[in-house]
């Protein structure tokens, strides 16, 4: 066989390997029959909430097992078909066969990412909140970009961005913003952004042009349906208001309407500043509370039913998932997978699609990549 298309069947083949992986192949199969057993229950349809959850369920096996059984058809199909053509030295057929393989594994690629995003939550809209570092104007302004940056990812899917909470740094840049993007996934993908983002470039306010480093934090968290219910203890709280900060003109607000929630036994503040009645910015206020603790039953959930992820630890607030360099070189390269690009422009203007890809399968295949960090 040709190499070009072994290393096709190569890839198609580790898609299936680890949607199979990711399935419980067999359990999976199992859990198909039961689901379709229990929709020819007319007992079911009484509830009409517990039916639409089976529904759910059963089309997101099916449609996984479905697809995993035609990829395995086709490829078998394809690789016949080559190995035909090669024995008869149809070279026109062969090359249409090698083709429908790269067609195949390009598929294969698309419907793994997609099977991956079956988490309880991860259909959810999703809250991104960043918080710049120490270091001033250098990390706020950093933090400005990386809002940047996934404002125009949303954007590049379609999808819906709201500023929710906004703090301007003294001279440039943010201190923190929380954004919330509405669209199918939005959580499932962006939930591998989680950690310390590292810039490396010249400063843009340094006179002497030194190079310079500096970090932000990246966390993100869904936003929790009405059917999803979240018990908040009140006298738990403690609630502030403030006066709203803004850019400027028409975004200042002249009363106290901002509100910060503390929830005083986990230490999780949220805070919203959007609206201009503090009612409204109190309702959702407590919704990004109870989003983010969702969000930590999630996480002690993935770490008790996985105790070798490799990812599980890259999920924390505290640990650098990735380096961006623009000088003296270009680079931006992900620590927990290994993926890199030398165009860190495109990656800055939106472009993590293949980061958010690898993160997300290393969450299931559970493989350790060792990268040299960069200085």
């Amino acid at each position: 066989m040709r190499a070009e298309a072994q290393s096709h069947v190569d890839q198609i083949n580790q898609a299936v390997a680890l949607l199979r992986r990711f399935l419980d192949w067999d359990r999976a199969v199992k859990r198909l029959e039961v689901l379709n057993a229990k929709v020819e229950d007319q007992a079911l349809w009484n509830d009409p909430k517990a039916a639409q959850e089976v529904m759910r369920e059963r089309r997101r096996l099916e449609e996984a097992i479905n697809a995993t059984k035609s990829i395995e058809r086709e490829r078998d199909d394809t690789v016949e078909l080559l190995e035909m053509a090669e024995e008869e030295g149809d070279t026109a057929l062969a090359d249409e066969a090698v083709t429908s393989l790269g067609e195949l594994a390009a598929r294969a690629e698309t419907d793994k990412v997609a099977a991956l995003l079956a988490g309880e939550a991860d259909a959810n809209d999703t809250y991104i909140e960043i918080n710049a570092g120490a270091g001033g104007t250098e990390s706020q302004d950093w933090a400005e970009m990386l809002q940047r940056m996934y404002t125009r990812w949303a954007e590049r899917h379609k999808m819906k961005v709201e500023l929710v909470d906004y703090h301007g740094g003294e001279q440039a840049g943010i201190k923190s913003a929380t954004l919330m993007i509405k669209g199918e996934n939005a959580y499932g993908y962006a939930k591998t952004e989680s950690g310390v983002h590292r810039l490396v470039r010249i400063s843009p306010y340094d006179s002497n042009a030194r190079r310079h480093t500096s970090f932000s934090s990246v966390w993100v968290y869904p936003v929790v349906d009405d059917d999803i219910d979240i018990e908040v203890n009140e006298s738990e709280l403690r609630i502030d208001t403030y006066r709203a900060s803004g850019a400027g003109g028409q975004h200042v607000n002249t009363t106290d309407s901002a509100v910060r929630i503390t929830h005083i036994p986990t230490g999780i503040v949220v805070a919203c500043q959007n609206q201009r009645s503090q009612h409204k910015n109190r309702a959702e206020a407590m919704k990004q509370l109870k989003a983010r603790m969702y969000e930590a039953e999630l996480q002690k959930r993935e770490a008790e039913a996985s105790a070798v992820n490799a990812s599980k630890t890259d999920i924390g607030w505290g640990h650098q998932i990735r380096s961006y360099v623009l000088q003296p070189y270009q680079l931006v390269k992900d620590l927990r997978t290994g993926v890199t690009s030398t165009a860190p422009g495109d990656v800055l203007d939106g472009d993590l699609d293949r980061f958010m890809a690898a993160a997300l399968s290393q969450r299931v295949s559970g493989e350790k990549v060792v990268v040299e960090d960069i200085d």
